[in-house]
């Protein structure tokens, strides 16, 4: 694989490559794919055992399209490999090994060479430069640290930029309090929900989130909507932006949302190939604009270089904004496997979140409950009123909310409007599905 360090503008401080025109791009990314499917092919007996069977070969893939015709990775590909059987490199050449967050089953191990962290930090400080954190700023990182790809990614993302990172890590939020007002940070890293429930722990201490040095929230590592960046912007009085990633593909700084325009995750697709199919039927592709899974194949890694790989995740990609040259993903509304199937119906909790924070009286915090009492699937609504909402408009509010959640999702659930404070609160990634049905 070739070298993929890339020399600044000096008239904007951004990579060359972010400034390069869609043409550009997709040129760069058909000399890059055709390096990464033979590359794959030739050091990964997995790859090579896949395309054989797909009849398929690097010498296949001519013009971008072609993409199309190799078979996908999956998170069971990794898992039968593991631990290390997919890596593309020898051991004495893996500079790090992360493993996922394992929200969805058994963690998978992946692997980085000294060039992937080299690029996954770039790659990570543009993500951060975008949202508008600034060279010199103190950077206050919440994610955690560990296997977690979330915590030292971030980490490297914001020494690359240039700013002083205090490596605070997830959980002990009332310590997170004291430093973020000691240490007074302009940015903080961390999940939307965890942003949350530090905002709360501020107001229940007397503190005014409002009142903090923080400038820029850089929130990732699970869906959130617009009504949430909503929420944590009025909360704290800054400017809150996505960033996108996955262990599988690189972890954070994959795609990152511009501070000025909030319009979506911009994927860096000098260094990745997206695209989107049909999550329930993988023979069909679809086209920039229709909402699918997301699909991503590396085109720099040398560990481990991803071909085709099933996020799960479930998007669209759109035209790119602030960095016109690369495209954007529109919000994340969830994963296929966390939709839930209620009676016919396709509900996911980002649909949720969306529609309760429409509703008066009612706060962010909720959870998803499904029961099968008498051979059909019931789904609760367990979501707490806010402190200035009375049990009367409480009971109003869920009224309206399973009203909302009926016409606009099509499924009739119970709702039930609970005191503040009796929900679990989010210390990293926030388990929003309690399955409580019997096997």
């Amino acid at each position: 694989m070739t070298e993929t360090l890339s020399a600044a503008e000096p008239s904007t401080g951004l990579d060359a490559e972010e400034t390069m025109s869609r043409d550009q791009i997709e040129s760069l990314q058909l000399q890059r794919l055709k390096e990464t499917v033979a590359y794959a092919y030739e050091r990964v007996p997995l790859y090579q055992q896949k395309f054989d069977a797909a009849g398929v070969h690097p010498s296949d893939l001519k013009e971008l399209e072609d993409l199309a015709k190799f078979p996908f990775t999956d998170k069971e590909d990794l898992r039968q490999s593991y631990p290390f059987g997919m890596f593309a490199v020898p051991q004495e050449q893996v500079a790090r090994i992360h493993a996922s967050s394992g929200t969805t089953g058994r963690a998978t191990v992946v692997g980085y060479t000294q060039q992937d962290l080299d690029d996954w930090a770039k790659l990570g400080a543009r993500c951060l430069r975008l949202s508008g954190v600034q060279r010199g700023w103190k950077v206050h990182n919440a994610y955690g640290y560990g296997l977690f790809t979330g915590g030292l990614g971030a980490h490297a993302a914001a020494e690359r930029l240039g700013t002083t990172v205090i490596p605070m890590s997830g959980g002990q939020t009332e310590k997170q309090i004291t430093l973020i007002r000691d240490f007074q940070p302009d940015a903080i890293l961390c999940t939307p929900t965890y942003l949350l429930t530090i905002g709360d722990a501020m107001q229940r201490a007397g503190q005014d989130p409002r009142q903090t040095s923080l400038k820029v929230a850089v929130l990732g590592a699970e869906p959130w909507t617009e009504e949430m960046r909503h929420e944590l912007e009025e909360m704290f009085d800054l400017d809150a932006c996505d960033i996108y990633g996955l262990s599988e593909v690189m972890g954070p700084g994959v795609a990152g949302e511009s501070g000025v325009t909030k319009d979506g995750c911009h994927v860096w697709e000098d260094h990745f190939r997206p695209e989107v199919i049909d999550a329930f039927d993988e023979t069909r592709a679809l086209g920039d604009g229709e909402h699918g899974e997301l699909v991503f194949t590396s085109l720099t890694k040398q560990a481990l270089p991803i071909i085709r790989y099933r996020t799960h995740d479930l998007t669209r990609l759109l035209p790119g904004t602030a960095r016109p040259g690369h495209r954007r993903i529109g919000r994340i509304t969830g994963r296929s496997d966390d939709m839930i199937i209620l009676r016919g119906v396709n509900l996911f909790p980002s649909h949720i979140e969306e529609l309760a924070l429409q509703v008066p009286g009612l706060s962010p915090h909720f959870q998803l409950e499904i029961t099968r009492p008498n051979r059909m699937d019931e789904l609760a609504v367990k979501i707490e009123r806010r402190d200035d909402c009375t049990s009367d408009r409480a009971r109003v509010a869920g009224d309206e909310l399973q009203k909302l959640i009926k016409i606009h999702v099509g499924s009739t659930c119970r709702i039930d409007v609970v005191e503040p404070e009796t929900l679990p609160r989010s210390v990293g990634k926030l388990k929003r599905i309690h399955d409580l049905r019997n096997p």
